[in-house]
């Protein structure tokens, strides 16, 4: 059981994330949102897709975020000849030992960098499935645990690209959150040339957080209290896509399970101490729809994942929210869902 020793405090949590975040958006010009999601999707133990097109900087997010924090680092290069033995590992015998020795692969770090990772094969991708969801690696009967905190950020470009695989369904699945960073607005594209023109802004920058930092606040997102009635619009929401006429496969129950996650990192991140179903809403549209698969039909009408959560979202009942002008706190005329916070971090 996690000690109050073993938990940061939600002031501490702020003060933490908010120098990651300074250090990573003076590199990521103009991509408020993006930035957050990505701290996000750390706090709550899960793995992190980017998606775009060539050139916006997506290997540049995957790497500003790893340097900010102060732990191990290792990047996987994607390419159609990579092996699973790359990533995971591989047993060699030792002629002096006279016995097997294993050798870790590039998964062994505690921020993993997968580079365009929809280039290389679906057999190759398959190698990650078990250390995503299990923090581990099998190699010949052997299991080895992966370090902690665990986090593996990808980048890959669309589909329509040349020389690109589709993810397996399950490798997508294994993603908490995708994000697409766009192209900047002309005043931030305007400042990155002036930061960017002469100098690599990643040779300058420092740690702003250690790796056992981070695990502190993991463990102070976990204490982050969600009551019945949010964990049950998160369920709603993920039911509802598994009847969708313009689906024919919805989300899973690990996306219900990364949805609430990331919702209480939500909260953690805005100084709340218990989620609210506006963090739910707010992360749907990223954590849900990379998951899903249109129809034929629904891709004839160019109907996307996305705007179908969208649609989702507006149809199911919200819980209702409080019904004086207290707000959300703790005091008397607050909703359930907040009341019931069962202790403070």
């Amino acid at each position: 059981m996690t000690t109050y020793d073993e938990r940061a405090s939600l002031t501490d949590l702020t003060s933490t994330v908010e120098r990651i975040r300074s250090s990573v958006e003076g590199v990521i010009e103009g991509k408020p949102e993006v930035v957050r999601l990505s701290l996000t999707v750390l706090l709550a133990e899960g793995h992190l897709l980017i998606e775009d097109v060539p050139g916006v900087g997506k290997t540049m997010l995957a790497k500003t975020l790893a340097r900010s924090i102060d732990c191990s680092v290792r990047r996987i290069q994607f390419t159609p000849d990579l092996l699973p033995s790359d990533i995971t590992g591989v047993s060699i015998w030792d002629q002096q030992r006279r016995d097997f020795e294993f050798k870790p692969g590039a998964i062994f770090a505690q921020i993993v960098i997968g580079d365009e990772i929809n280039r290389a094969s679906p057999k190759t991708q398959s190698a990650l499935l078990e250390s995503m969801e299990e923090r581990q690696v099998t190699i010949d009967g052997q299991t080895y645990e992966l370090p902690t905190p665990f986090m593996v950020v990808a980048t890959q470009n669309p589909v329509e690209m040349e020389g690109t695989y589709p993810l397996p369904e399950a490798q997508r699945d294994r993603f908490m959150v995708r994000v697409s960073i766009g192209y900047p607005n002309p005043d931030a594209e305007l400042q990155m040339l002036d930061v960017h023109g002469g100098v690599n802004p990643l040779d300058d920058l420092q740690p702003v957080a250690h790796a056992h930092e981070i695990t502190k606040l993991i463990e102070t997102v976990r204490g982050v209290h969600v009551a019945e009635t949010v964990r049950r619009y998160a369920v709603d929401l993920v039911a509802a896509t598994r009847t969708h006429p313009d689906l024919r496969l919805g989300a899973s129950p690990r996306a219900t399970l990364h949805l609430l996650r990331a919702a209480k990192a939500s909260a953690a991140l805005s100084g709340r101490e218990y989620a609210l179903p506006d963090d739910v809403q707010a992360l749907a549209v990223a954590v849900l729809a990379h998951r899903l698969l249109p129809t034929a039909q629904a891709q004839l009408n160019r109907r996307t994942s996305e705007q179908v959560v969208q649609e989702i979202l507006r149809s199911t009942p919200v819980p209702a929210g409080p019904q004086q002008s207290g707000g959300f706190g703790l005091g008397h005329g607050t909703p359930a869902y907040v009341r019931q916070t069962p202790r403070r971090l």
